[in-house]
């Protein structure tokens, strides 16, 4: 399952990391990812795909969404099908 991660919010260090790790430590593997920070605020849009992983989404969107709050950010993940429609022109 190809999978898309976005994280927005006041930058701060290690935002990256917190959130790889969980991807790491749940045998998601990174297949890109872009990030910016513009006048403080950091934005970053990661695509992840998750064919070794044995956790289901919903408890992933649990764990990140829990990350994100206590280091200061919204954390969203999505199922790329998704993201596809949800950003269609």
């Amino acid at each position: 399952m190809k999978l898309i991660v976005t994280v927005v919010g006041k930058d701060r260090i290690g935002i990256i990391a917190s959130v790889t790790k969980i991807l790491a430590d749940n045998n998601v593997n990174i297949l890109s990812i872009s990030q910016n920070v513009l006048d403080g605020f950091f934005n970053m849009i990661l695509f992840a795909e998750a064919v070794e992983s044995k956790l289901q989404l919903v408890e992933l969107q649990r764990k990140l969404r829990e990350q994100g709050e206590s280091i200061g950010v919204e954390i969203k993940i999505q199922h790329q099908d998704i993201f596809d429609v949800m950003h269609k022109i």
